[in-house]
């Protein structure tokens, strides 16, 4: 699967002119027959959200329809390249916070520069604004945010660990004591519970040396964290060695993995198992870092945005309004994910897992700020490296290797 961000380029010469008239589109008040078509990825928006959503827009607009479009997160940004640029564009679209340049930076959004206030304004996450911003311009505003976490079985974890060797030692611990388990679940393709190990280490994925960017994958802190992580794969996880990291409460639930890392909202999956003699809920955790305190961990979550070539613009700002009103973004806190506005993040509630969730995205962070980042999410050059690792492949030289591909194409 290969994104080129040539061809996104042409998508963004046609987008902005677009772009500049989209204000002359389909109207509010003239809305009889309308659809407005929404993009949402996977089933991380609850149904409430979606149900409050179609019910909140279709009564402030009468006569228009709002339909959501369920998406795979695989394959996405492949998908939205063709369909942004297409005839049948979707309204609005939800993309990953790391693809948010990608899709800004070639003018395939429309500019939302004018209802940033009135979308919330500075009570926007700042780090989701930044990636949802490009050449002073706003264009995609932050949906949800979701820093990962540890989930373990109460009856084996009874407190969390000091430290991230006292992590490594314990999930090694709790595998040798129970053969066929995971001790941590740790797939083969998962890099975005490997980033902490790079990042707690001082290592980093690429830098920008001026108008250039240099992976550092190679370099002598990135690796130490990579031997972390090949260390953890081969003996804390009976993981698939070339498996994803879809859907980590399924062994938990199934009793094959005492911990696994995920998002927070992955909390109402593994305490509802559907399965014979489930486990009790997860506790929950913050991924420790080095010296104590939190990790820095993976920014997971979402940006929103308006198709360029939206024929309906006025009625899909009407929807995005509702998607950031404080009633809709409540539910997402109800449901363990954190809210686009700080001022929201009481939501989440006072119980354990609520401060693990905030500890953990006190120190949560991006991977580099790139327009061609999401073409190295497309080229799953990442996901080819990990499972080589995991395999117990030679970590400095793999990821010499991996180094060079990323700078090909963020410098490309």
């Amino acid at each position: 699967m290969k994104t080129t961000l040539g061809a996104m380029a042409l998508l963004g010469a046609s987008a902005l002119v677009l772009a500049g008239c989209a204000g002359g589109g389909g109207s509010s008040s003239d809305s009889e027959g309308t659809e407005i078509r929404v993009w949402l990825n996977g089933t991380d928006t609850p149904q409430e959200a979606r149900d409050y959503l179609v019910e909140t827009f279709e009564e402030e607009n009468p006569g228009a329809t709002l339909t959501i479009e369920e998406q795979s997160w695989d394959g996405l940004v492949d998908r939205l390249t063709t369909s942004l640029s297409s005839s049948d564009s979707p309204d609005i679209v939800e993309f990953g916070n790391t693809q948010a340049s990608a899709f800004s930076s070639v003018g395939a959004l429309m500019d939302l520069s004018d209802m940033y206030e009135d979308l919330g304004g500075d009570d926007l996450l700042p780090g989701f604004v930044e990636a949802g911003s490009y050449d002073g311009a706003f264009y995609a505003p932050p949906l949800y945010a979701g820093a990962r976490v540890v989930f373990a079985d109460p009856a084996m974890v009874t407190e969390a660990p000091a430290s991230l060797d006292d992590y490594i030692a314990k999930a090694k611990e709790l595998a040798a004591a129970n053969p066929g388990k995971s001790g941590i679940y740790f797939a083969g393709q998962d890099w975005y519970n490997a980033l902490p190990f790079i990042w707690e280490n001082g290592g980093e994925i690429a830098v920008q040396d001026g108008d250039e960017w240099d992976a550092q994958l190679s370099s002598d802190e990135s690796v130490a964290g990579l031997l972390q992580v090949q260390d953890l794969m081969s003996t804390a996880s009976v993981a698939p060695k070339d498996g994803d990291n879809a859907e980590p409460w399924t062994p938990y639930c199934e009793g094959a993995s005492i911990q696994f890392s995920a998002p927070s909202w992955a909390y109402g999956l593994a305490s509802e198992c559907e399965t014979d003699n489930p486990p009790a809920a997860p506790s929950v955790y913050a991924l420790p870092g080095m010296d104590g305190g939190a990790a820095e961990v993976f920014a997971g979550g979402s940006n929103i945005g308006i198709s360029a070539k939206s024929a309906h613009p006025e009625l899909a700002q009407s929807a995005v309004e509702i998607i950031l009103s404080d009633e809709f973004q409540t539910i997402y806190g109800e449901n363990g994910l954190i809210p686009a506005k700080k001022s929201l993040a009481s939501t989440l509630g006072d119980t354990p897992e609520a401060q693990a969730y905030a500890e953990a995205a006190v120190n949560a962070k991006l991977t580099p700020a790139s327009p061609n980042w999401a073409e190295v999410e497309a080229s799953r050059i990442l996901e080819d490296f990990f499972v080589k690792i995991a395999q117990g492949g030679d970590v400095a030289a793999l990821a010499a290797e991996v180094d060079t591909q990323i700078e090909d194409i963020l410098n490309g």
